[in-house]
């Protein structure tokens, strides 16, 4: 699937204000001084899904119709980090969730994911709001050659999961609300093994929260704009990835990458990045080893590649978005472009780490993990 797509529709939705109640229309619930203590929401929800036939190599999988259960821990952004008032007051916390297939072929899927939750309109009695999660799952039946070949959705049991879900939680009591839903779940493991078709579970979501506090209190301050806003910055780094070539083909092979791209910080939430990067995959050269006749001559598969991206801040957090274009590719091994997704983190204003996914066309090439430093 355009997981690209998505991502990009949901910054959009992310960086947006609040589009249908503005801050100032919760002025009763907000307090002088310093930010209130975070309530905690406790919640528990049933889902009900299908599996996406996105690939004609995964269809005679989407005859059942998968089942879950999510528990999760959240709190309600009062105002303690600038990022909460710029962002509606969103909602952050970890859901842990329990999917079974009815499949035998399929199995089971245990899943962790963080996730921030914006909100659009809340009021004294309700909140509808946007959900974006990421995470690891464990699935329990992955593809195997001599015992479980026909699972072509994952053949590891790691799996990175991706959650996209729209929510309106309405108060049966002031403490209790009742929860609805409607959302996406995505499982793949970046093709770090293969096969790797990944899953797409479109889903329904009905359950209950417990609100410690609601509605819940922030501060009446909203941050300045960062000093960060309108300067210029250096950013460099480098990573590794490890990538499976074909199903027969069981070993890994190290992907390398070294970057640098020059950013602006354009606004409160957004840094706007124009960089050049290299790129090693030794998956390549075996390739091109079973291809070329003995003792023909073979193209460099080193490839250089410029891209603009776009940063979606939360404090030190940011969700990362890349459009590549290759410059440099002799041996022509994929699409002209590539896309970047990701979470980067800023240990220090100097150091950052980052976790990727490089796409070609929609489809996983590697995950990337990533160290560097901003100038």
């Amino acid at each position: 699937m355009k997981i690209e797509l998505i991502y990009g529709v949901l910054a959009a939705v992310l960086a947006g204000g609040g589009a249908f109640q503005p801050a100032h229309a919760q002025a009763p619930d907000t307090v002088a001084g310093p930010a209130p203590r975070a309530p905690l929401v406790l919640g528990a929800y049933a889902q009900g899904s299908i599996i996406l036939a996105h690939t004609y190599a995964i269809r005679h999988l989407v005859a059942s119709h998968p089942t879950g259960f999510e528990l999760n821990l959240q709190r309600q952004t009062t105002g303690a980090a600038p990022w909460h008032g710029w962002y509606q007051f969103p909602k952050v916390g970890l859901a842990l969730t329990y999917y079974d297939f009815h499949n035998p072929v399929l199995g089971y899927v245990f899943a962790a994911s963080p996730y921030v939750s914006k909100t659009f309109s809340r009021g004294a009695k309700h909140d509808l709001s946007f959900r974006l999660g990421a995470g690891l799952a464990y699935l329990t039946n992955p593809y195997n050659q001599e015992t479980n070949h026909k699972n072509t959705i994952a053949s590891s049991a790691l799996n990175a999961t991706l959650q996209f879900r729209l929510e309106y939680d309405y108060a049966l009591t002031p403490h209790l609300g009742l929860l609805a839903g409607v959302g996406l779940n995505h499982f793949s493991n970046g093709a770090t093994t293969k096969p790797n078709f990944g899953v797409n579970l479109p889903s329904v979501v009905l359950g209950l929260n417990y609100h410690e506090q609601r509605p819940a209190p922030h501060t009446t301050a909203y941050a300045p704009a960062p000093a960060e806003v309108g300067h210029y910055f250096l950013n460099v780094s480098t990573s590794l990835g490890f990538k499976q070539r074909t199903e027969g083909d069981h070993q890994k092979y190290l992907v390398n990458s070294l970057t640098a791209a020059v950013g602006r910080r354009v606004n409160r939430k957004s840094n706007l990045l124009l960089g050049a990067e290299g790129f090693y995959d030794r998956s390549l050269k075996a390739t091109l080893a079973d291809t070329t006749r003995a003792g023909g001559a073979q193209p460099d598969v080193k490839k250089a590649g410029v891209f603009l991206g776009h940063e979606l801040l939360f404090g030190r957090l940011a969700f990362v978005s890349h459009l590549g274009f290759y410059v440099y590719a002799p041996y022509k091994s994929s699409t002209a472009y590539y896309e970047r997704l990701g979470l980067k983190y800023h240990f220090t204003n100097l150091l950052f780490g980052a976790i990727d996914l490089k796409i070609h066309r929609g489809a996983a090439d590697v995950i990337e993990f990533k160290i560097g430093a901003k100038l």
